[in-house]
């Protein structure tokens, strides 16, 4: 075989064949074959890490899954000046494993966005909930990130039996769903990382769409945070009807 053809079929070759194809390749003396089968056994060796990493993010789910079914938990946007608070709740199959879903905080925008697609194809059921900005002028962000995550829930097309929550107890949940609040959940659970990505997706694109409505504010690059750029853009164009009044009381901006 070729080096070319040798390469598309390393490529193309899956976890169980892997290992032969390498065996078979290691004996071949040409430079171009001894790099490829390198580069395919480091291929396979951070596969082999990813798939233990899952595994391990999957300890909340096995010790759980005795109770029924299992919903992860998270949100994003609580922090920023401008926008809603999102909240996804992520309910997975059992034994379900997406390479490389982790915090949504430790994944590129490119990443997110593929892993949004899918987690949405696997998931057995996805609810979201959004909370704007007037509401969390009247009942604070925390009290508005609960009522998005009540309402993700609520936006499931099952009910599930145990939340993973990222470090909170949502106030107002059923009685009957049991919650385990784990901190720094979404690098712990597969679910409340899957929920992570969810909610951050669901929300950097809603902000994409309030450029095209606010333009000059710059809310597509810094999704409503609040950056020296944001920060000038208030004082130069004003406050807008998506900005969180509340937030803004620390500077120096006109209301």
């Amino acid at each position: 075989m070729t080096v070319q053809e040798i390469k598309m079929q390393l490529r193309q070759s899956g976890n169980a064949e892997l290992p032969a194809l390498l065996d078979l390749y290691r004996k071949d003396e040409r430079a171009g074959v001894r790099k490829l089968v390198w580069e395919a056994e480091r291929r396979r060796t951070a596969l082999e890490a990813e798939y233990a990493r899952l595994e391990a993010m999957t300890a909340y789910e096995k010790e759980y899954e005795r109770l029924g079914i299992i919903c992860g938990i998270d949100e994003a946007g609580r922090g920023p000046l401008a926008g809603p608070v999102a909240a996804a709740a992520v309910v997975l199959p059992k034994g379900c494993r997406i390479c490389y879903v982790n915090d949504s905080k430790k994944l590129s925008e490119k990443k997110r966005e593929a892993l949004y697609e899918e987690i949405m194809e696997q998931a057995l059921s996805v609810g979201v909930g959004l909370v704007g900005p007037k509401r969390i002028d009247e009942i604070n962000i925390l009290q508005a990130t609960y009522e998005a995550m009540r309402e993700a829930v609520g936006n499931l097309s099952v009910r599930p039996d145990v939340c993973l929550n990222d470090a909170v107890t949502i106030p107002g949940l059923s009685d009957s769903i049991r919650q385990i609040p784990i901190v720094k959940g979404d690098a712990k659970s597969l679910s409340i990382a899957a929920a992570s990505i969810i909610a951050k997706v669901t929300r950097d694109r809603l902000m994409r769409e309030y450029e095209k409505s606010y333009p000059g504010y710059g809310f597509g690059g810094h999704k409503g945070y609040g950056s020296k750029e944001h920060i000038e853009a208030i004082r130069q164009l004003g406050v807008t009807p998506i900005h969180r009044r509340s937030f803004l009381k620390n500077f120096q901006l006109s209301q």
